[in-house]
């Protein structure tokens, strides 16, 4: 049995498991042909976070010739498996690098909307500012402040896999 996660690279640096696949949704139609065609007959488990992002894979199977696999989503993901007691490698669980951009822009944007009320009307352009960031990101996948981000201490552990010898198993 493989197990093919589909988790983001970061997530998959802080929590894994042992011997499995880091295959990112993000990257699954570059990356998980050249996967599945070095692994011949074998059962494939699908496994993220909470099983959401599994399922989105699994439909994205559709789109290549998989005849020679078995494939099955883990149900629950890896929280459920953590629940099952079963073990896992890393450094601990972070927020992914997406749902921190949601928190600071939301942030940013509430914060503006309260300070041009009742301080200067100015602050609103802090609003646009930080909407303009979040339109540039969705059309062009280009996001600066996930780049800020990663510098924050709390993105940067010690362990990362993807430098490490074990370079296949979470880099394709």
């Amino acid at each position: 049995m493989v197990i093919l996660d589909v988790r983001e690279r970061g997530e998959f640096a802080a929590e894994h498991i042992s011997e499995s696949i880091c295959c990112p949704l993000s990257e699954f139609d570059l990356i998980a042909p050249g996967i599945l065609k070095n692994m011949k007959d074998s059962e494939v488990v699908i496994m993220c976070r909470s099983g959401n992002r599994a399922k989105m894979a699994m439909n994205e199977l559709k789109k290549f010739d998989v005849g020679q696999h078995k494939f099955s989503v883990y149900e629950g993901g890896l929280i459920q498996w953590k629940n099952e007691g079963k073990s896992i490698k890393g450094v601990g669980s972070v927020f992914p690098i997406m749902r921190q951009v949601q928190i600071v822009a939301s942030s940013m944007i509430f914060l503006a909307f309260l300070a041009s009320r009742f301080f200067a009307h100015d602050f609103v352009y802090l609003a646009l500012f930080v909407g303009f960031g979040l339109a540039l990101a969705g059309y062009t996948g280009f996001c600066p402040m996930v780049f800020i981000l990663q510098k924050m201490p709390w993105n940067n552990k010690k362990i990362n896999e993807c430098s490490t010898t074990s370079k296949p198993s979470c880099c394709g």
